[in-house]
């Protein structure tokens, strides 16, 4: 029988750097920030969201890229379990396109609110209950520490904001990986210097931003990022 990672010492999943261990860090840190995300309106919001998004983006595209190829290497059913995990990153993908795009008195954004934390939280509960538990048993602890330092510079270089039509894996994912990493990094420091400079300076900011955003879906759509997809995860 499986044991969730979720209770596990770190001697158990291979040690600090284990990738089951950093995966775990992530899902705190994105619990923290859920909870500091209930309740907020309008910029503070936005801000929470933001710090929601370069978590779970990065994360999740390590994960697409590094992670759930060996499963579907390892595990007889490694390709229905993957592709169900790919389905709920999909679905945050959308949720938080359309986020984007909402104004904060349109009342439809609480309800996709609601839904993104739900989507997020089984997206957690299905990692460490059921694929990252089906790794561990495998993979070895040496193994485990490779595939998190792997993890992790896959992480460090990913994209931080929505991509939805973009492949969930390679060989779309990876192709697209350093156009849209770039990008999205650079608009991170954009919106952040836009917060913090004169509302005299934010419009030109702000321009900048969308025309950083404007490329990224021309990089999204060309068609070798769209290669490697499986139908419920395209658009």
């Amino acid at each position: 029988m499986t044991r969730s990672i979720a209770h596990q010492a770190a001697e158990e999943l291979g040690g600090p750097g284990s990738v089951l261990v950093r995966q775990r860090a992530d899902h705190v840190r994105l619990d923290q920030l859920l909870h500091q995300l209930d309740g907020t309106t309008g910029a503070a919001q936005t801000r929470v969201l933001r710090r929601i998004d370069r978590l779970v983006f990065s994360h999740a595209f390590a994960e697409e890229t590094v992670l759930w190829p060996v499963l579907r290497r390892v595990l007889p059913d490694g390709e229905a379990l993957t592709l169900r995990v790919e389905e709920e990153h999909q679905e945050v993908n959308e949720l938080v396109s359309t986020l984007e795009t909402t104004p904060h008195d349109d009342p439809r954004r609480a309800a996709l609110l609601t839904r993104l934390v739900q989507v997020l939280r089984e997206d957690v509960r299905d990692e460490e209950d059921v694929l990252l538990p089906r790794l561990q048993e495998r993979v070895d602890a040496a193994g485990l520490r490779r595939l998190g330092r792997q993890w992790e510079l896959v992480r460090r270089i990913s994209p931080t904001r929505p991509h939805p039509t973009v492949s969930r894996r390679p060989p779309g994912n990876v192709l697209s990986a350093l156009p849209l990493s770039l990008l999205d990094r650079t608009r991170d420091l954009v919106d952040a210097g836009v917060q913090r400079a004169p509302s005299r300076l934010a419009p030109a900011g702000k321009a900048v931003s969308r025309g950083l955003a404007m490329v990224a879906g021309l990089v999204e759509r060309v068609p070798p990022a769209r290669t490697g997809d499986r139908p419920p995860t395209s658009r």
